[in-house]
């Protein structure tokens, strides 16, 4: 090589070498960016456990249970709910943790909508994110919503469902998902892992719908009844329902079927029916309070009540929930007249065809009601 070709060559690796010097802390920078957007999305979808201490990663079965007098002849969900009920840490598949703005934001939130949902109910989820879940601006209160999950199923088909929430959430940024069996026993599970949440993420939302997902809820109205309560912001008590008088069901053939091996008392407190109620910031830290120190029963609606009649507090009812349906009283007019319903806060139960429609009718502007219940 000549000594000309040796001397174009240095001056090349030299040039090479100042160019990477030169874009060195761009690279960088890009490369953090990169990181930035990643990590604010894995955030976002996070699944960080709510406990500051690490909990144990399986909780075992209590094997006493099975010592109770004719615990063998009791229905085997049964058996496993009493093997299982102490267990009260199930680690989050899916979290939105800057749903309320953040913890310090939160008071920004003037109603939580809080819907429990199973994972195959796609159709119920999206029904109610077009209408009255709908997060949005109302009368200048911030509703936000939430929907509270477990798994179902097993090997492929847990997988599916699993993955439908997780696009769901990915679009939507609105589901909370744990990982335990869902079903009806494990509503109060439910419940309690959600105040938890609530306590750490959203614990200055004013108020919150707690309801089902095939309920129809005009939380156009709620907005409107709440604003009305005290100052408006939460800090009262305010537990308010369909309130009802029930003890524990004794017939094994009932859904509701609650034995002695459960619950020994044959008293429930008042309590407002599941399908959905309304709770201030004040009664909702309330049940979270006493929930610590209360064994879990299966009926999570009982379970609120036992929470609060704990603390002292009563549930009210209002003639506008009705989680036993709307009893029109005459067979010749239509049931599903949207005057019925212009005027009540929510109706149990209701097919998500139903919900879309009855959402629409309601908010026609030339919608002319008579003499309503």
């Amino acid at each position: 090589m000549s000594r000309q070709q040796v001397g174009v060559a240095a001056l090349l690796a030299m040039g090479a070498l100042c160019l990477v010097i030169m874009l060195g802390p761009n690279l960088q920078v890009t490369n953090k960016e990169k990181t930035g957007e990643l990590y604010q999305e894995t955030e976002l979808m996070s699944a960080e456990p709510l406990q500051t201490k690490k909990p144990p990663t399986k909780c075992e079965r209590n094997v006493s249970a099975s010592k109770l007098t004719r615990f063998s002849n009791l229905p085997l969900h049964i058996q496993d709910f009493l093997f299982y009920r102490h267990c009260r840490y199930f680690p989050m598949l899916l979290n939105v943790p800057n749903k309320c703005g953040g913890p310090q934001n939160s008071a920004h939130v003037f109603l939580l909508l809080v819907i429990k949902s199973s994972p195959a109910n796609y159709e119920r989820r999206e029904v109610l994110r077009k209408t009255w879940a709908a997060e949005r601006m109302q009368n200048g209160k911030q509703i936000r919503t939430v929907f509270l999950s477990g798994t179902s199923g097993d090997g492929y088909e847990k997988m599916r469902l699993n993955k439908l929430l997780w696009l769901e959430n990915r679009e939507h940024q609105d589901i909370l998902q744990w990982d335990f069996k869902d079903s009806f026993f494990n509503l109060t599970l439910k419940q309690v892992l959600f105040m938890e949440w609530l306590d750490r993420w959203c614990p200055n939302a004013h108020f919150l719908l707690n309801g089902d997902d095939d309920i129809f809820a005009n939380t156009d109205n709620m907005v409107e009844y709440l604003k009305e309560q005290g100052d408006g912001d939460g800090n009262k008590h305010l537990y308010v329902g369909h309130v009802l008088f029930e003890r524990p069901v004794r017939f094994s053939g009932s859904k509701y079927y609650i034995p002695v091996q459960v619950q020994e008392s044959d008293h429930y407190p008042p309590y407002c029916g599941g399908g959905g109620f309304l709770l201030s910031r004040f009664t909702a830290r309330t049940i979270h309070n006493m929930s610590q120190s209360i064994t879990l029963m299966p009926i999570d609606d009982v379970y609120i009540g036992m929470c609060l009649e704990k603390a002292g507090l009563k549930p009210e009812s209002h003639m506008g929930v009705r989680t036993t349906g709307l009893h029109i009283p005459s067979q010749k007019v239509d049931s599903f007249d949207p005057c019925y319903y212009r005027e009540i806060l929510l109706v149990h139960r209701f097919l998500p065809h139903q919900i879309f429609l009855m959402w629409h009718e309601i908010h026609q502007d030339d919608l002319e009601c008579g003499k309503i219940l």
